[in-house]
């Protein structure tokens, strides 16, 4: 062999060593298949230490791999990280979270009868948007995915620009420009939502950051599911937010499922995801992500760790994601049907209704009432923004707006496109009025 040269690749197994295996994750259940959860380690209620805010970021870790949990199976609120919540704050996250529901419900129906192109409903998923919106100060800043449309509804968004937005009509406060369901809502604290998977975690990080460099108060939480930590954008996010001690709360949002690829695929049957809190150096949490109150208590806590100075977390939402990724997705091509009957965890809203029962501050009359309520309210929001149009039935903005809202002044090459479009759309369609 001459100097330089390695040695020969032939890509036939050498001596008595076994050949290469390449391992592909297989989710545990398929369509038919009898589920069994029995793997899955659920703690008692209320047995997760809690430790205090200020402490060292390695005290957190072992509550990486358990799973904070505050409500018993008898509706009960137990343990150290009990936030105890008045039965008014209760009630009023009850309701947020059966709204978002029925809003959900709505909108699925309208996207069936062709009223809009697509929508992502939350379904079981409620509590962590809700509860985390009245943990976290109304002017702190969300970097959301797409399933927090519960966040929005808590700060008090009009259902009606909502729905707008869905139907991409000609009152759409973003004039058709994002995909339905990606709301932006400034002034709520709501950042745009991105198509881009995990995108929106390094903003987080970016926003918390110059916070923090202005002397500001307000702290930055971001939402990306499990599928998404898999990115390269996770990572960075990380960096930034430990190099820095960056105030942000960073969110896994684990509902088993990232359209067809079970959490495998991201590397959910090695450890939890909230254990990569610990090659960081960071605060971690992991939560029952179907527990409002605990759902609570741990961004409360984060939050309050964040706005005194003492570094970012990482926080896992242990939950499932009851229904398809959107209507876009049949979820019985790639799953058993019994996953969301058997999940261990239950729903959100039965789990918090049972609890304000047990307290004597609830009752099942109550709730159906409230049900019935809530289905009007969203019905009348629908009727009022169907007034300006629904998809592929006219009442858009005025078509020179694609133009528009990049440029303070329109270049003169934008200004002869449009100019042209215009004309062209005129002479295609001359009963179109702007």
């Amino acid at each position: 062999m001459e100097m330089g040269e390695g040695p020969v690749r032939t890509g036939k197994p050498r001596g008595n060593l076994p050949p290469l295996e390449l391992y592909v994750p297989e989710p545990r259940y398929r369509p038919g298949d009898t589920v069994d959860y029995s793997h899955l380690d659920i703690p008692e209620a209320g047995r997760q230490p809690r430790p205090d805010e200020a402490c060292e970021a390695r005290e957190t870790w072992p509550l990486t791999t358990d799973l904070i949990r505050v409500l018993d199976d008898e509706g009960s609120a137990v343990g150290p990280w009990n936030p105890n919540l008045d039965p008014e704050t209760l009630r009023r996250m009850l309701r947020t979270m059966a709204l978002t529901r029925a809003f959900d419900d709505r909108m699925y129906r309208g996207q069936r009868q062709g009223k809009t192109s697509f929508y992502m409903k939350s379904t079981g998923e409620e509590a962590i948007s809700v509860a985390c919106a009245h943990a976290l100060a109304d002017d702190d800043m969300v970097f959301p995915s797409y399933r927090q449309q519960g966040i929005l509804i808590a700060r008090g968004y009009p259902l009606v620009d909502m729905i707008n937005q869905i139907y991409s009509n000609r009152a759409d406060r973003l004039k058709g420009r994002q995909l339905p369901i990606m709301y932006s809502a400034r002034d709520y604290g709501f950042f745009t939502i991105s198509g881009n998977l995990a995108t929106q975690f390094p903003q987080a990080v970016g926003w918390s950051m110059a916070s923090a460099i202005k002397g500001d108060t307000r702290i930055a939480t971001s939402f990306i599911g499990e599928g998404s930590s898999a990115e390269g954008d996770f990572h960075a996010a990380m960096t930034f937010a430990a190099v820095y001690n960056a105030p942000v709360v960073l969110n896994i949002v684990n509902n088993q499922w990232a359209i067809s690829s079970f959490s495998g695929f991201a590397g959910g049957e090695r450890t939890t995801f909230a254990a990569r809190a610990v090659g960081y150096g960071i605060a971690g949490l992991r939560v029952d992500g179907n527990d409002t109150l605990a759902v609570y208590a741990a961004m409360e806590w984060a939050a309050n760790r964040a706005r005194a100075n003492l570094g970012p977390t990482l926080i896992e939402h242990f939950t499932y994601r009851a229904e398809g990724h959107s209507t876009s997705d049949d979820p019985a091509a790639y799953r058993s049907a019994q996953e969301r009957e058997e999940w261990p965890l239950g729903d959100p809203i039965s789990r918090l209704k049972a609890h304000l029962i047990a307290l004597g501050e609830w009752s099942d009359d109550r709730h159906a009432e409230m049900d019935r309520e809530l289905a009007e309210e969203v019905r009348a929001a629908t009727k009022e923004a169907e007034k300006n149009g629904i998809l592929g039935h006219g009442f858009h903005h005025p078509f020179h707006t694609m133009f528009e809202d990049v440029f303070e002044e329109l270049p003169w090459h934008l200004q002869e496109q449009a100019e042209q479009a215009i004309r062209e759309r005129q002479t295609k369609w001359p009963e179109w009025k702007e």
